[in-house]
């Protein structure tokens, strides 16, 4: 039986079907125009597959692919035009890198033929993405659109998450090939799964098992293997307290008895003290951050630390490792814990709390409990916090607003948290939470954000007004880039160059895009406005007028040992 002629159009579409996708967001011109026609029968017409969401800007179709990853655990996919459209979204690749989130870009590019003819809208995507992806390729001829989709989401979900980013001259995909499904499941010398060693089991649980203060780090690996039921047998065998990175919030719940907090920069104040107290530090799919060690060569250097991460090249990257166990925390963590005594460390638990009631009076209470000035962001925070009974997805942008947001929300269920961690990318947010609200249609998403990120990625609002999206935005207007701000007083001797924002009129803004709106100003009318806005059918914009320079913390300040940490600003 002769096998069917299709274009590399239809390919590609009939390959993200074979892949299970259900959305794609994206932007159309001129290299992609055959995608997009193919794209019609598939997104609206009788061959109908996936939902096709029209964004603003393609940095925008970036971010919402990521935020679509992060709730659902799926790959985002994205598709944009060459030149620009592609260039556009490498800032939403780069944070995908970081954050290690599963997308694929697709992006038109221009012909075989004209490629190194600096033709209209050409640019070397596939060099420059390169460095900034966990692979990409260049499909030049229709015949290998299936393989090289296949092995795109393969290779971007499997192992740890990355983005993966195909560049799709224009005669592949008007050409014809005869259709044939690929299915990849191999890639020479990639091992995403590496061979659990059972001596280094054997090793951690051995520590673990002789440790008077264990403490353990908690990162996103572990919302990424799925293992937050083997997490939690793990820190209740052993009766170990945890600290959870920015994107492993959610990977504990908040209400656990074992969880202690955020680690990190603006984390908890206990966390970092008993970071330089504890005898075993166990780091379970985190990287040992910049913002979580603060000066590396102080960091935990009485403990012995052992290190449980499926990538093996975070290993000694930042913290020597006494013990690697390298492998899926899926496996490795049940692994380690069927060699675990049954054990009881209530005297070390217990001696966190002199340290969070320290923290409680001097920093938490003033941010979310204030008795008078103007409204605070940790207080916003805490309203909606506790109208959404730690049930709801946060999303947040990046700065001040992000800070406040993560260490006062409240995380009862995985997959909660969407947020730019390495590479803290102002304007991630509207985009994100678009996204979201897709990946996780069932769930309430919140976003936060500062005037600042906002600005930086306002055409959204066009992709919630036509999608209805039901994204609940909470807009910490400070008139300041808030963090900048703050490090210019701390660090700059109050010398604020270009922090200050003149902001336009957000209410005009909302009504241009037909998006409900209310401000808030009073903190006796706070409750009740959050009340609304979770009430409200569709997307809501609420805008909150914030305290000009309040600052976040506590803090560890760059350059500083952990246990440095300031609760209140010393300036």
């Amino acid at each position: 039986m002769a096998k069917e002629i299709i274009t590399g159009a239809e390919a590609l579409m009939r390959a993200l079907e074979g892949e299970g996708v259900k959305t794609v967001f994206g932007y159309p011109g001129g290299a992609i125009m055959p995608v997009y026609d193919a794209l019609y029968d598939y997104a609206q017409g009788e061959k109908k597959a996936f939902d096709h969401i029209l964004v603003r800007h393609e940095q925008g179709a970036a971010h919402a692919a990521e935020g679509y990853a992060r709730v659902s655990g799926e790959v985002g996919v994205c598709i944009v035009t060459s030149g620009p459209g592609a260039t556009n979204t490498l800032t939403g690749v780069a944070d995908a890198m970081m954050d290690s989130t599963p997308i694929v870009v697709i992006a038109g590019q221009v012909g075989v033929g004209a490629l190194g003819t600096d033709a209209f809208q050409e640019v070397d995507l596939v060099g420059v993405a390169q460095p900034i992806s966990k692979w990409s390729y260049q499909i030049r001829r229709p015949e290998d659109v299936a393989w090289a989709v296949s092995r795109a989401f393969y290779i971007a979900r499997s192992g740890r998450p990355g983005p993966v980013v195909l560049d799709f001259p224009k005669n592949a995909q008007v050409h014809t090939c005869e259709w044939e499904p690929q299915h990849v499941d191999f890639v020479r010398s990639y091992v995403p799964y590496p061979q659990l060693s059972d001596k280094a089991v054997v090793e951690a649980a051995t520590l673990i098992n002789n440790a008077k203060k264990p403490l353990a780090l908690v990162g996103q690996g572990v919302e990424l293997g799925g293992a937050q039921s083997e997490l939690a047998e793990f820190l209740e065998k052993a009766d170990i307290p945890a600290g959870r990175t920015l994107l492993g919030l959610s990977a504990l719940p908040s209400n656990h008895p074992l969880n202690k907090g955020m680690l990190g920069m603006h984390g908890q104040y206990s966390l970092n003290m008993k970071t330089q107290e504890c005898d075993v530090l166990i780091a379970i799919g985190m990287r040992f951050s910049d913002r979580v060690t603060g000066l590396p060569s102080t960091y935990a250097k009485q403990a012995k630390v052992i290190h449980l991460d499926i990538d093996k090249s975070e290993i000694d990257k930042c913290i020597k490792t006494d013990v690697a166990v390298i492998g899926d925390c899926k496996v490795s963590l049940p692994a380690i814990t069927r060699l675990l005594k049954k054990n009881d460390h209530r005297e070390w638990r217990d001696s966190f709390q002199a340290y969070q009631d320290m923290e409680n009076e001097r920093a938490v209470e003033p941010a979310i409990h204030p008795e008078d000035g103007p409204l605070l962001m940790g207080e916003v925070v805490n309203a909606v916090a506790e109208a959404t009974k730690g049930e709801a997805i946060l999303v947040t942008d990046v700065g001040q607003n992000q800070m406040l947001a993560t260490r006062y929300f409240r995380y009862h269920r995985k997959r909660s948290i969407v947020t730019s961690g390495g590479l803290g990318t102002m304007g991630f947010g509207l985009p994100a939470a678009i996204g979201a609200t897709f990946g996780a249609p069932d769930r309430t998403v919140c976003m936060f954000s500062g005037d600042g990120g906002f600005q930086m990625s306002i055409q959204e609002l066009g992709t919630i007004m036509e999608q209805q999206a039901p994204v609940k935005m909470i807009l910490l207007n400070n008139n300041y880039l808030g963090n900048v701000r703050q490090w210019q007083d701390m660090f700059w001797n109050k010398r604020k160059s270009f922090t200050k924002m003149l902001n336009p009129r957000y209410k005009l803004i909302a009504e241009g895009y037909g998006i409900p709106y209310e401000a808030v100003a009073d903190r006796g009318e706070l409750a009740a406005a959050v009340e609304r806005m979770l009430q409200a059918k569709g997307p809501f914009l609420l805008e909150c007028a914030i305290k000009e320079e309040a600052d976040v913390m506590p803090m560890t300040a760059p350059g500083k040992s952990v246990d440095e940490m300031e609760l209140e600003i010393s300036i």
